[in-house]
């Protein structure tokens, strides 16, 4: 499954409830989700934070869904 639309459904949302948090249209949205149009580095940024994940975990490269913590971030 979709780790965006995974995500979206284990919070028990709306694609036009999560597209209308980061600012984006719905069938926009629904690109993303479906993988018609790539994700850009902006919307991978606001995803990642409205989830409170990384973006490594939305673009499948960790099964880790808690975002890393700030300090490893820093360095």
């Amino acid at each position: 499954m979709n780790r965006l639309k995974e995500l979206r459904e284990d919070n028990d949302l709306l694609q036009k409830d999560v597209a209308k948090k980061v600012g984006i249209s719905q069938r926009k949205y629904s690109y993303y989700e479906t993988g018609q149009t790539l994700l850009t580095e902006e919307i991978l940024k606001k995803l990642a934070e409205y989830y409170q994940t990384s973006i490594d975990y939305l673009l499948y490269q960790t099964d880790e869904r808690k975002p890393y913590p700030k300090s490893i971030m820093k360095k």
